[in-house]
């Protein structure tokens, strides 16, 4: 969680890492990589404990700019979810509820859900550090997913994914192979 400026650079620095940014700050066309400063930004004035005016004013702005950029990608990233390093591949039709507990380094492309379950609606989702999510996959419940967990395209999780470092793939998801996340998330943040 981004409490401190120095929580913030380190969030930020990590996400850029696993966009495989080379630069400081974002090229005109660097829409993915400006969504999640705003989103950065956002979490760090809403969870700053004392806040001035100015502050007040930021997290009224980056607020509205968070909510903004989400409706424009059809893009639901909400703050207080994922850890450092997060990296989106691609924009469009990706929604993460509010209440599901995401670690560093996480890959996600576009399409995705993490979202509950009428069968279970007070559980969420649980995924660990350096998870890829592919495209079109959806989490739903209180599923926990173990670390270095690769999830394919159009996979559907609905059982806790507890051995590390394996792929899954499928409807309902199974197990298909022991190759962790490592191939989709930047080796400059993985072990880190």
């Amino acid at each position: 969680m981004i409490k401190t400026k120095e929580d913030l650079k380190y969030y930020l620095e990590q996400d850029r890492l696993n966009l495989h940014q080379t630069k400081l700050k974002p090229a005109w066309n660097d829409e993915i990589w400006k969504y999640e400063i705003i989103l950065r930004k956002h979490e760090y004035y809403h969870n700053k404990e004392k806040k001035n005016i100015i502050d007040k004013l930021l997290l009224r702005y980056y607020k509205r700019k968070h909510h903004r950029w989400s409706m424009k990608y059809t893009t639901s990233v909400p703050i207080n979810v994922c850890g450092p390093g997060l990296s989106i591949g691609h924009f469009g039709c990706l929604y993460i509820n509010s209440k599901s507990k995401i670690g560093k380094n996480f890959r996600v492309q576009s399409g995705v859900t993490i979202g509950g379950s009428s069968s279970t609606p007070d559980k969420f989702a649980n995924i660990g550090d350096n998870v890829y999510v592919g495209t079109g996959a959806k989490i739903l419940g209180g599923v926990t997913i173990a670390n270095n967990v690769a999830i394919g395209a159009n996979a559907v999780v609905v059982k806790d994914i507890l051995e590390e470092s394996t792929t899954h793939v499928g409807v309902p998801s199974h197990k298909s192979s022991n190759h962790s996340s490592e191939f989709y998330i930047n080796k400059r943040v993985f072990n880190k």
